[in-house]
């Protein structure tokens, strides 16, 4: 089963903070909804792809960046419970077999192997070096989570060349290739609807809190703010599938192969996974605006 059988449902999230600006708005998400979700801890990702991304200068690099945007968005946050903060790898994994060993990665084994029966959901938004580190390190643990992974584009899609999948091909393709319960959230043509502008925020978002306040300035920041300009907050469908699935539309597939040139190859002999085929943006935005007004802090 896929779904949670009842809420609050345990969460991990496993995220490239620092790489752009929307998975700031993941991590709130989360932590504003106490009454859906049980955020217990959040695995900093390393993020490096020179040629469409300059906010890192190496993997580790990406991670540790990440890392210390975890814990400034968690500051604007009040919870009674923070989630724990782990960082994650260093480094890409080099081989298909060849997993990187992390904090992140060894409280994923230990954290999913914990409750006997219960499900813990992994919300991967960044590349999935840590989370499929941690399937290598303990294939058991497959048995034990539900992967929600914002990941390469729709299987129809003449390319799936897109930042999370690119950086690393090989953790990739452990999602895709493992018996793990799989959500596949693709970037075009569907979290690729999840846009606002700084427009928008400042009217809804920034002068309700200081969360608020932060989002919509590292949204202005991001481009300068350009005349016509809009900005996709494609990682924010990971928080809305989990807070209330009936957001993000999903289909039952076979699982695509991921090949060397960044295409699809379809097999209907795969195992089945979920893959997204559509969104309802303006509830997803909706509810997180009310959320973001309420945080005073």
């Amino acid at each position: 089963m896929i779904l949670p059988a009842s809420y609050p449902v345990r969460v991990v999230l496993d995220t490239d903070t620092y790489n752009e600006v929307d998975d700031q708005f993941a991590l709130a998400h989360l932590l504003m909804s106490p009454d859906r979700i049980n955020l217990e801890a959040v695995y900093a990702a390393p993020f490096f792809l020179p040629y469409c991304n300059d906010r890192s200068t190496s993997p580790v690099d990406g991670m540790e960046k990440s890392y210390e945007e975890i814990l400034r968005v968690l500051e604007l946050v009040p919870t009674p419970q923070p989630p724990k903060v782990f960082r994650g790898s260093t480094q890409f994994i080099s081989g298909a077999s060849q997993p990187v060993e992390s904090p992140a990665a060894l409280d994923l084994v230990q954290r999913a192997m914990k409750v006997p029966g219960e499900k813990l959901y992994v919300l991967a938004i960044a590349a999935p070096t840590n989370v499929a580190s941690a399937l290598l390190l303990e294939p058991k643990i497959a048995e034990k989570i539900v992967v929600v992974w914002l990941g390469g584009q729709a299987p129809y899609w003449p390319h799936t060349r897109e930042f999370n999948l690119e950086q690393d091909i090989h953790a990739s393709r452990v999602l895709l290739d493992s018996n793990v319960p799989l959500v596949l959230l693709p970037c075009y043509p569907v979290t690729s609807h999840l846009i606002t502008t700084v427009a928008e925020l400042e009217q809804q978002l920034a002068p309700h809190s200081k969360l608020g306040a932060y989002l919509t300035n590292i949204v202005r920041d991001y481009k300068g703010n350009p005349p016509g300009w809009s900005k996709n907050v494609w990682d924010i469908s990971a928080s809305a599938w989990m807070i209330n699935p009936d957001w993000v539309k999903t289909d039952e597939q076979p699982s695509p192969v991921l090949k060397d040139d960044f295409t699809w190859q379809l097999d209907p002999h795969r195992r089945t996974i979920h893959i997204a085929r559509q969104l309802d943006r303006d509830a997803i935005f909706a509810d997180f605006f009310a959320k973001a007004a309420q945080t005073r802090r």
